[in-house]
């Protein structure tokens, strides 16, 4: 088995010596062996790929498997992916689950190497590194031309014969350039009815004000490569039963995982357009006395990646699907520059929304990305004007398998609110990671009762705690609540919601509740920070947030405070009292405390290093509101509007005053109730 990352590395070829070629996504929690092997500056993938590679497997390190048991309708246990010799014949959780009883296998897979592409520097740096480090191992890299024509597919089928000589000579197995040849048929023939399927699809169902669109280019902008299986033919996988099915997205840029994809789907939306460096959009309709240059001409004759002459082509295709699609999603690797050019381009040029992805090759990032990536879909749908509102994947399996009380209280509370003398309780829950904070409505849009608590080590446990005491307050039963709509970081861990919406919605739907007026928010919790856009309506139109790091934070405060000595919530009174300007340099939690520390061994006031903390945090803040456009009137959400220390700054650094609700922290859960009422009404 061979491992490869780029879609002009030539996987028809290495199936005609039998031998599979996989897509390499890696999944790394480190870069503990590509710090010490890698020089700093190069990208987070290609440190991932040699962590990865290093690692023997190309799966997540925890794989979930289903225990076939009849006595309980199936039981479910987690195994630890070891490192292969490490691995015993079951490594399940229950002893007494064979290794054939589970549903998902462990994979053992162990690479014989990897073949390259000479794609950008990183790329190279890494083939030299696994070249030295594994000299047993079969590596290559492929010299990619940069143009497009007669004279670079000759080149590059000099390559591929270089290739096929090499791995003759490492592995003992013969080429065939008939099994190649079929191989291309084969797919040409999965090509051909894919696009038949989807002119009947069109003749159909026509689009209004189409543009025309060349169509032998327009065949490349859809995966049709069988290997892609989450991205391959999803404009043909119609979901019908789904009232947000016409949502059209166009994925641009460099190296998304399957995850993404499979994110995107789930979420009901269609992916029109794969614009990205990993679709694979060649041709296999090939000429059979020289399928070798054939072969050539293909590989190169894709959508060109950004590192192509002809990569404007990209834009282009993009234009003439403008009427098509309902926004982009881009995916950019960190520290890859060519594709942070292209982005800020159609970030200037293109009409429609864009999302902007940026990750890291690591686990860390993924509640982050399922965040932007839910909200933005959310903009999406309210442009359109569409349900926002998200069933609870978790609780619909639950309910199926348990049908408990709980399980058909959605349907039940459906029935009572069409009854016109039952009254009409929704409540919103936003668990987030400090606080969860939960509001129940009555039908006439007006606050009941809320409540406030810390977020203990589970977030469920918090969820049942706070709706126990929101419902003490509101002097009602739980029966009594029509829908609950969850929201923050842990909404998909609350069983009991029956549907949920990203806090950037409810935070926008939330504060244009409160303050019809304002237009761009910061909110500031205890882990992230975002700023948010709204338009008149209260719709979201832009948002951005903070990356993985929690710097400027209410955790941030929280160790400041623990390093200063003082209670979380006198930081903010006390910095007022300042009389010095301090300058905290770092917003690195660890380098912060260590100037904090620094600043104490100087005997500098305790107000004025509070203030500087506070100044800090407020030119992060400010920053990341410029991102979205610093559109009065300005509103300050989460727990740490709560700090009159940060609110002053924020007010002198914007030059106008900030408006706060009387408990800021139940704006999300407000906006989460909001849009349960929306969806009964």
């Amino acid at each position: 088995m061979l491992a490869y990352f780029c879609k002009y590395v030539p996987e028809e070829l290495m199936q005609a010596f039998d031998t599979e070629l996989v897509c390499m996504e890696p999944h790394v929690t480190s870069f503990t062996q590509a710090d010490a092997l890698m020089h700093p500056n190069m990208c987070s993938f290609s440190k991932a790929v040699l962590e990865e590679f290093e690692r023997g497997i190309s799966t997540p390190p925890l794989q979930v498997c289903k225990a076939l048991s009849d006595a309980e309708g199936g039981c479910l246990c987690q195994r630890e992916l070891k490192a292969p010799s490490d691995r015993s014949q079951s490594d399940c959780v229950h002893e007494q689950v064979a290794k054939a009883d589970c549903e998902s296998p462990l994979y053992t897979q162990d690479y014989e190497g990897m073949i390259f592409t000479s794609c950008c520097d990183s790329s190279r740096r890494l083939y030299d590194v696994l070249c030295q480090k594994f000299p047993d191992k079969f590596f290559f890299c492929l010299d990619l031309p940069r143009k497009i024509n007669d004279f670079a597919v000759t080149l590059y089928t000099r390559q591929l014969q270089k290739l096929i000589d090499a791995y003759t000579d490492f592995s003992g197995k013969t080429f065939s350039a008939q099994k190649l040849l079929e191989i291309c048929r084969e797919r040409a023939a999965e090509q051909k009815r894919i696009e038949t399927g989807k002119a009947q699809d069109t003749e159909q169902k026509p689009e209004k004000n189409s543009q025309n669109f060349d169509t032998a280019t327009c065949h490349k902008t859809v995966s049709t490569d069988h290997h892609t299986s989450i991205s391959s033919g999803l404009a043909e996988k119609a979901i019908t039963n789904s009232p947000m099915n016409s949502l059209r997205i166009a994925l641009v840029g460099a190296r998304p995982g399957s995850e993404i994809r499979q994110l995107i789907t789930d979420h009901q939306a269609q992916i029109t357009l794969d614009l990205t460096c990993t679709g694979i959009q060649r041709s296999y309709d090939l000429n059979s006395d020289q399928i070798l240059h054939a072969y050539a001409h293909a590989l190169l004759d894709q959508l060109p990646c950004m590192r192509m002459a002809a990569a404007s082509n990209r834009q282009r295709i993009l234009e003439a699907y403008e009427d098509r699609i309902d926004g982009i999603i881009y995916h950019t690797v960190k520290f890859c520059d060519i594709y942070a050019y292209e982005y800020t381009k159609l970030h200037e040029t293109s009409n429609l929304p864009i999302l902007k992805l940026e990750t890291d090759a690591t686990a860390q990032c993924g509640g982050q990305i399922l965040t932007r990536l839910e909200a933005f879909l959310e903009s999406l749908r309210t442009q359109k004007g569409e349900s926002m509102l998200f069933k609870n994947k978790r609780q619909q399996s639950e309910n199926h398998s348990t049908g408990t009380q709980d399980a058909v209280s959605d349907t039940a509370n459906v029935k009572a609110a069409d009854t016109t003398d039952t009254p009409v309780y929704v409540m919103g829950i936003d668990s987030g990671s400090t606080s969860t904070n939960a509001v129940i409505l009555n039908g006439n849009r007006e606050i009941v009762a809320s409540a406030v608590i810390r977020t203990g080590a589970k977030s469920g446990e918090s969820a049942q705690r706070i709706l126990e005491e929101v419902l003490q307050k509101a002097n009602l039963q739980r029966s009594d609540l029509t829908k609950i709509v969850s929201t923050g970081y842990g909404r998909v861990s609350i069983p009991f919601a029956d549907e949920n919406v990203t806090e950037i919605s409810c935070h926008g739907k939330g504060a244009h509740y409160l303050n019809p007026e304002i237009r761009t928010i910061l909110d500031i919790g205890g882990q992230d920070s975002k700023a948010i856009h709204l338009n008149e309506k209260g719709d979201v139109t832009d948002f951005v947030m903070n990356d993985k790091c929690a710097a400027g934070t209410g955790r941030f405060l929280e160790m400041m405070a623990r390093t200063l000595e003082v209670d979380i919530a006198e930081l903010g009174p006390l910095s007022l009292k300042s009389t010095e300007n301090i300058e905290i340099s770092s917003m690195c939690s660890v380098f912060a405390e260590s100037e904090v520390i620094s600043l104490i061994a100087q005997n500098k006031e305790t107000s004025d290093i509070a203030h500087g903390i506070h100044m800090a945090i407020a030119t992060k803040a400010i920053s990341l509101m410029r991102r979205v456009g610093l559109e009065p009137g300005y509103m300050m959400t989460g727990g740490v509007a709560k700090n009159p220390g940060v609110v002053k700054v924020l007010e002198e650094q914007l030059k106008a005053p900030l408006f706060i609700s009387e408990e800021p922290e139940i704006v999300g859960a407000l906006g989460a109730a909001l849009y349960g009422l929306e969806g009964i009404f």
